[in-house]
């Protein structure tokens, strides 16, 4: 198994019993924070361990720095520990359908050097269409040991960022709605609009109407179309908090496309400086 991207249901179920595979869990609900963990108890893939996006892949602790700040890195390396998952390991993250939240823990791992991971395509939706094997309650693993640390020019933040669009060197692609782009509405941070600057690219715009990624020369197209004739080391990926923003660049990958970064902060840090210029121009 060397699956870097995405992974099927079927590739998934033919190894649920070889050893060196962890499946995590990261269903997760913004507005209603506990809602990943009930349906995790309720129903699971057999023998998946629960990522929770507050506590567990990011650290709410740390102020001025988004809706969900990155963890030291020791500190991620300890759960993942606690989940059973070392260097070795093959890692699927899953969540419920679409990929939003497990290409977080996909991009974590990225940026911590651990190149076996992928996204199960479909989410759990497909999985049980395919008849994959569930379980309920608790998860249960034997602890491991993980050391490393997150590769840091692959992580932008605020003041980097507004340094390289200043120089012009840089397109931002921004992963939120198109509506929330365009300042229409805001539901879940202070301020409504996006970096003035930035580039419009839904990450929903990565998956065909049945929630599975478009074909690799489809994607590598459409991000084509808006990366304005840069390569993909010019790329900055954001989103509202940092988590779709990973979509964008899951979906880069799996077109070929590597070298994005991502700016961990996204729009809820840039917004609450009011300094920060905000613009709500149409796309």
């Amino acid at each position: 198994m060397d699956w870097t991207t995405l992974v099927t249901a079927q590739e998934l179920m033919d190894t649920t019993d070889t050893l060196g595979v962890v499946i995590v869990d990261c269903r997760f609900d913004l507005r209603e924070t506990s809602a990943g963990e009930r349906a995790f108890a309720l129903g699971h893939i057999a023998g998946a361990v629960y990522a929770n996006l507050d506590r567990d892949l990011s650290d709410l602790s740390k102020t001025g720095r988004g809706r969900h700040p990155l963890p030291d890195a020791e500190h991620f390396c300890e759960t993942l520990g606690r989940w059973g998952i070392s260097p070795e390991h093959q890692v699927v993250a899953y969540d419920g359908r679409d990929g939003a939240m497990a290409s977080r823990l996909w991009w974590m791992l990225r940026v911590l050097g651990h190149r076996r991971v992928a996204v199960l395509e479909g989410g759990l939706e497909t999985w049980q269409r395919a008849g994959g094997r569930m379980e309920t309650g608790a998860a249960r693993s034997k602890p491991a040991a993980y050391r490393a640390r997150f590769n840091v020019r692959q992580i932008v933040s605020t003041a980097v960022l507004a340094a390289r669009l200043a120089s012009g060197g840089t397109t931002l692609l921004d992963a939120r709605a198109r509506e929330r782009f365009r300042g229409e509405v805001e539901p879940l941070d202070p301020v409504a609009g996006h970096v003035p600057g930035a580039v419009s690219r839904p990450y929903i715009d990565n998956l065909t109407p049945e929630g599975f990624f478009k074909p690799p020369l489809q994607l590598r197209a459409e991000f084509a179309q808006v990366m304005q004739q840069r390569s993909p080391s010019d790329i900055v990926l954001m989103c509202g908090s940092g988590v779709t923003a990973c979509h964008n660049l899951l979906a880069m990958e799996y077109a070929g496309l590597s070298g994005a970064s991502v700016y961990a902060g996204s729009w809820s840090e840039w917004c609450s400086d009011p300094q920060r210029p905000v613009a709500r121009d149409r796309v």
